[in-house]
């Protein structure tokens, strides 16, 4: 078995076409980005007839996971039924490292080959930094950039003198949210300030190394602290998501302040919405959306703004996959194992299963997406039951007779 595995540089030897990469983690995971080439696995009882059809055209099969555990054993299990396949180690996380790596290299060289030319007049070549900063500010303004300032603009979401923290998760979302700050920053008609905070609520160091080198990789200047928050809601079988993100917020608010910001602006965009609102309605027995700004309950004078409100995520999706990036996604200790990478082994979330459902909608009524967004904007509550105001339930029976004195 000392075979099975393959290294990141081994794998760069390998003759492009030679070979298979077949990735085995869940969708929730192959959906923030995948090593160029890969196709997705099939399940337990098909992978081995997968695997025989690329085997049958004369290129090695490499399977990989989250961090090269699960696919490990994949291979072996293979391996006996006379099946040789192998296993890439550290997994899509160990690739991303590998790469990030040669990418801050290349960026150097750049910026040293900068610096020569400089001195003898001649052309300068733009960084990767460069180069991402750009596609923003061109081939990707009207879908980011104007609607990032429309969200802005039509929500009143920052004002002279703000401080804001830009709360940065490490996923794509957050990350390009910082990038679109910066550049508003540069256009900007009057004074306010940025803070970009990062939480480290339990990160393991691979994913603690990945949200810092893309950080160094898009120059954006990131305060970091430390909370225990996985460790807290671990043991929770009941919701630990949700209270996770209460936490997450509590300690993003009270560090904010603690800087002196009046603000923090979170990464969600349009899908996040209507997926709310349709969540709402089927799991919560519910109407009601997630607001573009709302004031702290729990902490004086501060407010929490979504300026990426009106940003679709296949636009996002989009900028990442054009400049190459890859960003973590949750990086809990529920996703952070390679358990997620078994297709048998987790449930599809909830939000998951709302996301398809829209997919599938949509196929049948393409306007069903903006229908939704805008269906809390045109309530009319001479059509409705009841409604909730500041925790006091409303009924239409209140004002029934009334309405026909």
């Amino acid at each position: 078995m000392s075979n099975i595995n393959i290294s990141y540089k081994e794998l760069k030897q390998l003759e492009e076409g030679s070979y298979q990469l077949l990735d085995m983690r869940d969708e929730s995971n192959t959906s923030y980005g995948m090593i160029p080439g890969a196709v997705v696995a099939a399940d337990e009882e098909e992978l081995a007839a997968q695997a025989k059809e690329y085997l049958d055209q004369g290129k090695k099969v490499i399977l990989y996971c989250t961090k090269g555990i699960f696919s490990k054993e994949a291979a072996e299990n293979l391996s006996e039924e006379g099946i040789d396949v192998l296993s890439l180690e550290g997994g899509y996380t160990g690739w991303l490292l590998s790469l990030m790596k040669e990418e801050q290299e290349n960026n150097q060289k750049t910026e040293q080959s900068n610096k020569e030319a400089e001195g003898k007049g001649k052309k300068k070549e733009l960084t990767r930094t460069q180069e991402i900063e750009k596609s923003i500010r061109k081939k990707f303004h009207k879908q980011l950039f104007s609607k990032f300032v429309k969200a802005i603009k039509t929500y009143d979401l920052v004002q002279e003198n703000d401080k804001i923290a830009i709360c940065i998760s490490g996923g794509k979302d957050s990350m390009l949210m910082a990038k679109l700050f910066q550049e508003l920053k540069r256009h900007n008609k009057f004074h306010f300030d940025l803070v970009f905070l990062v939480m480290d609520p339990g990160y393991n160091e691979m994913n603690r190394q990945i949200i810092e080198n893309n950080a160094k990789l898009l120059d954006i200047p990131i305060t970091v602290f430390e909370s225990d928050i996985f460790d807290a809601v671990y043991e929770i079988e009941k919701s630990p998501c949700y209270l996770c993100a209460r936490m997450r917020r509590g300690y993003l608010y009270s560090k904010a302040k603690e800087l002196g910001c009046n603000k923090i602006a979170l990464g969600h965009h349009y899908d996040d919405v209507i997926e709310t609102i349709l969540m709402g309605m089927l799991y919560g027995a519910q109407v009601q959306t997630m607001m573009p700004k709302l004031h702290s309950t729990n902490f004086e004078g501060m407010e929490l703004i979504r300026p990426m409100y009106l940003i679709r995520e296949d636009d996002i999706k989009h900028w990442r996959d054009y400049n190459g990036l890859h960003f973590i996604q949750c990086a809990c200790k529920f996703t952070d194992t390679c358990t997620t990478c078994n297709p048998d082994g987790v449930a599809k979330s909830k939000r998951m299963e709302t996301k398809q459902l829209i997919a599938k909608m949509k196929e049948i009524n393409p306007y069903v997406e903006s229908n939704i967004f805008k269906s809390v904007e045109n309530v009319n509550l001479k059509t409705i039951i009841a409604y909730k105001k500041d925790g006091v339930k409303h009924s239409f029976l209140d004002t029934y007779d009334q309405e026909n004195e």
